[in-house]
């Protein structure tokens, strides 16, 4: 696997919008070729060299790519936007939309992330070593198709509206979760190892959120059903599962209706 590192310079007046920062935009190219790919700064057109240091070269493919950006962009967003295969690494914080709609491959950051990663996200691998903004694996504003596939991550806290309108794949958050979690849920699996707020699981058609702390408020629309003997995510425990939201139309499948879950941990 080939290795293109990217470092920094000063940091913009304006946030950058770098959706070709991805190993499918890199691959089969030099460090010339790279520094000369388009980035947008407001409503200007620039070059990724002037805002980093290139060196390096991309592999054949995407999936030979890796990508080593050497600190915190905070005023970088997009970055490894539908991406399908490779990796990137961040050594440090990122801005906006890391990994939104990425289709495969494996993105690592060291640091924190601000809202809307993973936004849309078809499949791959999001790893986030610090904390995660708001709307992480969610859908954009206004659309319904949130996170499908894949898995994200997050070994710190997460902010609120954490999987909205998820219809599949695998959110883990090793800390603390804001409102608003799985909100519209159609599928998919949400485990918070800290605690939660309010509204978890409201309006959610079909899906499972585990949660191993405290939920301040438990949605009125679910019904507790039995305790259950789990192994979650490598932690056996039991848990207490509700069923719901129970304001919303559920289908069946085996003449049986379908119900979100909430399984807390006791």
């Amino acid at each position: 696997m080939e290795t293109v590192t990217l470092t920094p310079k000063a940091q913009p007046d304006l946030y950058i919008d770098a959706e070709n920062i991805t190993p499918d935009a890199f691959a089969g190219k030099t460090a010339e070729e790279i520094a000369a790919i388009h980035v947008h700064e407001g409503n200007q057109t620039g070059l990724l060299g002037t805002y980093f240091e290139v060196s390096g070269k991309g592999g054949a493919t995407a999936a030979e790519t890796k990508i080593v950006i050497k600190g915190d962009v905070l005023r970088v967003k997009y970055i490894g936007m539908r991406m399908t295969a490779g990796e990137i690494l961040i050594e440090g914080s990122a801005d906006m939309y890391v990994g939104a709609w990425m289709e495969g491959g494996r993105i690592h950051v060291t640091g924190n992330v601000d809202a809307f990663s993973g936004t849309g996200m078809k499949d791959g691998e999001l790893e986030i070593d610090g904390n995660a903004g708001n709307y992480l694996g969610a859908a954009y504003r206004g659309d319904w198709r949130g996170m499908q596939s894949g898995t994200i991550r997050v070994h710190g806290n997460a902010g609120s509206d954490i999987g909205t309108f998820m219809n599949g794949g695998t959110i883990v958050i090793d800390g603390d979760v804001d409102v608003h979690v799985g909100t519209h849920a159609e599928g998919g699996t949400i485990i918070v190892k800290g605690n939660g707020k309010s509204k978890i699981g409201g309006q959610m058609v079909k899906g499972d959120i585990y949660v191993f702390g405290t939920i301040d408020v438990m949605m009125p629309g679910y019904v507790y059903r039995e305790n259950v003997d789990l192994e979650v995510d490598g932690t056996k425990a039991t848990f207490a599962m509700y069923e719901g939201d129970m304001g919303e139309r559920h289908g069946k499948r085996k003449g049986q209706v379908i119900y979100g879950h909430i399984y807390q941990k006791y």
